[in-house]
This record gives C-alpha cells, sequence and structure tokens, in this order.
C-alpha cells in the first residue's frame, strides 16, 4: 500500500459516466470509525506517532544489512523476518492514509480537512524516507544468493512481491537521489495532485438561475431536455475556459515532471512507466490501442450515425452524446431498488459475491449522497487488508447509477477477497483491476435486461453500448491525448490552445463524423482527474472491458468450474502475473485475436439496436 492520493482510484470512475435523477433521499454515509473515531483521536495520534518511530527503528535494525542476511545463515528466515516487519509498517502508514485521504475526499473545500490530508501526508513521506533503503538494498543482492533464499521456507511466501521488485531494479537510482525524489513529492506531483482537486471542487457552472458543481452539471448533459443539455455543455465550458490556465499550468507541471522522473530513471517511452507498475508488456498495450482503433468505424461511429438517426438528425450535438433516448421514459431507482438489484445480480452468479457485497450496504462501507466539495465520480478504495475497503458515490438514482453502484462494489469484493495476501501481495495490477468490477457490471446489466420491456429492452441495449464505447473507446482515445500531449511537451510548455486542439484531434477520430464538436468541448480535458492523478491509467478500462467480455464469454459458455476459477483469479491479488490467472480460461492478452472477442461483444450489441430500429 502507497500513501493515498487525494482521488485515487483502485478505481476511479469518471464524473462523465454518472447519471442524473432527482435528489435521493435516505443514503448511505460511510462510517471511517473501522479505521479511526475521528481526526483528533488519541487512536490516530498513537499510530502517527507510532509510524514516525517504527519506520525510524526499522532502518535503525536494517539499512545497511540486507547483504549480509542474505549471506548469513538462516538466510531465507531472516530475510522472512525482515519483510513481514516491514509488511506491518506498511499496514500502518496505509490505514493512516487512508483515512486522511477519504476524509479529505468527503469534502475536498473543506480548509480543515485539507489541513489535516495534507499535514499527514507530509509526516508520513517523511517517515517513509527510512524505508527507502529496503527495495535498493534488496535489489543489489545477488540473484543466485536471493533465488537460493526464496526457493525455501519461509521466504518464498513473499517470492511474488520481490520478483515484482526486481522488475525495478533497472530503473533505480542511487539511494540519495531516489529519496530526493521521494521528499520532494511533496512538494512536486503530491502538491499538483492537491491544487487540481481543491480547483476542480471550488468551481461553480452557471446553468440558468443555479450556480452548480462539476458532478451535477456534468449529469444535466444526460437530461431528457435538449436545451438543458446544451446550456450544461456552454456552462462547462465558460467555466472551465476560465480557469484553463490554471490547468494548462498543472498538466504542463506535471508532464515535465514525469518527463524529468523518466529521463532519470531510463524510461524511453512515455507510458513505459505505467506499464511496468501494471506488470504488462509494452506490446499488448500497443495491440489492445491498435485493435480498438482499427474498430473506431465499427464501433462509435457505427452506434453514433444510428442514434443520430434516431433522434431525426444527421449529426448529434456533443452534449447529446449521452442523452436518453426520444420517446423511450427514463426510470429511476432508489436506493433500495439499487441495492436488491445488484445482490440479487451478484446472488445469482454465486451467493459468495452477493454476501461479500452486502457487507458494503450493512456495515456502513458506503458513502453515497451527492454534497458540496466531495470528490466527483466514484471510486472503491482498499484501505489496508486489516481493516475493509470503502465506495465513494455520488448517487442520483438513473439506471448508470445502479450500473456504477454494481462496478464499485465488485471492486469491494475483489479487495476482500485479496486482502488475505497481505499489504505486500494484495494489491491488483491495473491489467486486472477493472475485472471485478466490470464483471458485476455486466450481471447487473443482464439481470436488468432479462427484467425489461422492448422499448426498455432498447434503451438499456443503447445505454450498456455507450458505456462500453465509453470504457473502450473513449479510453484508448485519452490515452492516445495523453501519448501526444507529454510528446510534445518534450518539446517545450504547451499553451491551453495546443492542449486543447491535441484533445479535439483525438475526440474526432474516436467519435466520428456523426457527432458535432462545437466550440468549447476543446476545454473538456480540463476535468479528466486521471489525466493528473494517474498518467496513462486511462487503459485498464479498456483491457479491463475486452477482457472480462472475453471472460463473460466463457461463463455463458457454462463451463464446469468457472465459479471457483473466477474467484481464485480475484483472490490471488498481485501474487501472479495476469498471463497465468487467466490461461486456467482459455485465454491469452498476447494473442492479437484475444481483444476482438471483447469488440465483438459490443458490435454485436450494435448490430442488435439495429434491427430494433423504430
Amino acid at each position: 500500500m502507497r500513501p493515498f492520493a487525494a482521488s485515487q482510484a483502485l478505481a476511479v470512475r469518471s464524473a462523465a459516466a454518472q447519471g442524473a435523477a432527482p435528489a435521493q433521499g435516505g443514503l448511505p454515509e460511510w462510517d471511517l470509525a473501522d479505521l479511526y473515531p475521528g481526526m483528533e483521536s488519541p487512536e490516530y495520534a498513537a499510530d502517527l506517532s507510532r509510524a514516525l518511530s517504527d519506520c525510524k527503528a526499522f532502518a535503525e535494525i536494517y539499512r545497511g544489512k540486507l547483504a549480509n542476511l542474505a549471506t548469513g545463515p538462516g538466510a531465507s528466515r531472516a530475510l522472512f523476518d525482515m519483510l513481514a516487519r516491514y509488511e506491518r509498517l506498511e499496514d500502518l502508514i496505509g490505514r493512516i492514509m487512508s483515512y486522511a485521504g477519504l476524509i479529505y475526499a468527503g469534502d475536498t473545500t473543506d480548509p480543515i480537512r485539507a489541513k489535516f490530508f495534507g499535514d499527514a501526508q507530509e509526516k508520513i513521506t517523511n517517515a517513509s524516507t527510512d524505508l527507502l533503503f529496503l527495495t535498493l538494498e534488496l535489489n543489489r543482492i545477488d540473484d543466485a544468493l536471493l533465488e537460493a533464499a526464496m526457493n525455501e521456507a519461509p521466504l518464498a511466501h513473499y517470492r511474488p512481491w520481490i520478483e515484482d521488485v526486481r522488475r525495478e531494479k533497472p530503473y533505480q537510482l542511487e539511494d540519495r537521489v531516489e529519496q530526493l525524489f521521494h521528499e520532494k513529492s511533496v512538494t512536486g506531483r503530491s502538491a499538483w495532485n492537491r491544487l487540481f482537486d481543491e480547483t476542480i471542487a471550488s468551481l461553480r457552472f452557471k446553468v440558468g438561475d443555479k450556480e452548480l458543481a462539476l458532478e451535477p452539471t456534468l449529469n444535466l448533459m444526460q437530461d431528457r431536455e435538449a436545451s438543458v443539455r446544451k446550456e450544461a455543455a456552454e456552462a462547462l465550458a465558460t467555466t472551465l475556459r476560465a480557469n484553463q490556465r490554471t490547468f494548462a499550468l498543472i498538466t504542463n507541471v506535471l508532464a515535465k515532471d514525469k518527463e524529468i522522473g523518466d529521463r532519470w530513471r531510463g524510461f524511453k517511452d512515455v507510458a513505459d512507466s505505467r506499464h511496468l507498475s501494471n506488470r504488462v508488456e509494452r506490446e499488448v498495450v500497443d495491440s489492445l490501442v491498435d485493435a480498438v482503433q482499427e474498430a473506431y468505424p465499427r464501433l462509435s461511429h457505427r452506434y453514433y450515425k444510428l442514434k443520430a438517426k434516431w433522434f431525426g438528425k444527421d449529426q448529434l450535438d456533443h452534449w447529446d452524446r449521452n442523452a436518453p433516448l426520444p420517446n423511450v421514459p427514463t426510470r429511476t431507482y432508489n436506493w433500495e431498488d439499487a441495492r436488491h438489484l445488484v445482490l440479487s445480480a451478484y446472488g445469482a452468479f454465486s451467493p459468495k459475491m452477493a454476501e461479500i457485497a452486502r457487507r458494503f450496504f450493512d456495515e456502513k462501507w458506503i458513502d453515497a449522497p451527492v454534497r458540496p466539495g466531495k470528490a466527483p465520480g466514484a471510486f472503491a478504495h482498499p484501505t489496508v487488508p486489516s481493516v475493509h475497503p470503502y465506495v465513494l458515490l455520488n448517487y442520483q438514482g438513473k439506471p448508470r447509477d445502479v450500473m456504477t453502484l454494481a462496478h464499485e462494489l465488485g471492486h469491494g469484493v475483489h479487495q476482500v477477497l485479496a486482502a488475505p495476501n497481505g499489504a505486500l501481495m494484495a494489491p491488483t495490477p491495473l491489467t486486472l483491476a477493472e475485472t471485478a468490477s466490470v464483471f458485476g457490471e455486466m450481471l447487473t446489466f443482464r439481470t436488468l435486461l432479462a427484467d425489461s420491456g422492448p422499448e426498455q429492452r432498447r434503451a438499456m441495449l443503447a445505454a450498456k453500448v455507450e458505456d462500453m464505447i465509453n470504457t473502450v473507446v473513449r479510453q484508448i482515445a485519452f490515452y492516445s491525448f495523453e501519448r501526444k500531449l507529454h510528446e510534445a511537451r518534450r518539446e517545450g510548455e504547451l499553451t491551453a490552445e495546443r492542449i486543447g486542439e491535441l484533445w479535439m484531434s483525438v475526440q474526432a477520430q474516436s467519435l466520428g463524423p456523426a457527432i458535432a464538436l462545437h466550440e468549447g468541448y476543446e476545454t473538456f480535458w480540463a476535468y479528466i482527474p486521471h489525466f493528473v492523478h494517474s498518467p496513462f491509467y486511462v487503459y485498464a478500462y479498456a483491457f479491463g472491458d475486452c477482457l472480462v467480455n472475453s471472460l463473460y464469454g466463457v461463463y455463458q459458455g457454462a463451463e464446469s468450474g468457472f465459479v471457483e476459477k473466477y474467484f481464485a483469479l480475484l483472490s490471488a491479488g498481485g501474487s501472479k502475473h495476469y498471463g497465468e490467472l487467466l490461461a486456467p480460461f482459455g485465454l491469452d492478452a498476447r494473442d492479437p485475436g484475444f481483444w476482438q472477442i471483447g469488440l465483438k461483444m459490443i458490435e454485436d450489441m450494435i448490430a442488435e439496436l439495429e434491427l430494433m430500429e423504430v
């Protein structure tokens, strides 16, 4: 576990994917007491003090001595004991920063919460500086010596984590440089991340006579009235344009910061550091990107042409891209309905899966209401294995909100199942982090679809296709935009106008000729948090969606033992490579044809919609 970054996600779901509906009553708010009773609690103060002292004590015992541990008698036991102690420290640090981050996410505009988060981040960064030596020294141990120690119990337990650390070896720097990078992160990337969060949360968008925050303004772009959608889009553009110098500065600084780090570490491609952290090969990601881009005409271009026809137009305005279908009532779901639907869908697949998800409702692990200052979008944060995950939503009752609930609970179930691997091996690489979320979403969608009449079925299929296009096509377009931006930044600072041009180039290509991109849309890059918090994170959504479509195809084939193999995949956390975990299902992401399986599922849904034309 690493210190919580504001708006972090092992899985932030974009605010743009949320639905709009009348305010919901009786929505749950999370109870963070399982982490700490309060910001001023003695328990929090004691753990923070213990983290500072324990990190220092750990360094005094082990710094400069790992090579001796590896060569001395009982090397396997000595290294195991050291890593077990380190893992307990990681759990403690993770608990502190998870609590501070979740408190902050509840209201990023509250100066008391912001200071609490900032102070925690600074103190934990300072404390964890004493731990930097561990991975550096571990990677200086002779390969043969370390391999011999890992071949014996008990160190064999940590082999997956050690092998992951060894993959970082070519990119590690001299110890004091690593320490400098680490300590300056508080005044560098983390500070700019926080500036983005607090700026975006404080913005207000004038729609009619109302001043709205980002989340409800984005939601209005799915309103039934075209005039409301247009006004919301124009309000977004007006406010983002007024603040684009700030967002351009944040983007330029962070892109340059990343370039400096990549150059010092020896990464060649702008996205290589992300691929390394995801434990995925660059050629696999390139294959995914090529497959999706080649499919643009068969997916987004084809669907939006069909949707424009439903609206009686040759082109849809960009604010109509996610508009509800004309003449089809949009159903709303109160919280209890949403809970029942998701738990029923999960339970039909596996009672165990439903039972884990039920705990999130019963034990107050979910924060659902829309509130001023609250972090936009949705995420599931795993906290630490010694506690449990928490889910943040901005629930407003539309079918997409139910899908988001199913999505984030999928993450939560995954995180609960992976927790027994411990703080070092529970975190799942992004190649598989979206598996349970997208699978849970698909289960819920199929449950809703089975209970729908012809018109509702068309509306639901269209909404699902739009979600899948947003997850696959749109996220690959985001990835292409990031590549262009980071490559261009290497040549010099970028103006807000130039960033907008790069944005428009990939959007026009991915959305196709049936979407008219009007003035103002060139500013919409500015509110996407992934570009700030997690550069190149976005392709994980497309990876996960295509992977899950393939998995779901195996499930529909009623292969014996699927549920057991699926739970084994989730329970592995970060202890196994994605290729090893997919092999029991007969799937191989390195096969160029692999991506076509998932993309064809989207094509088939579009084809069904074409046959349902009215």
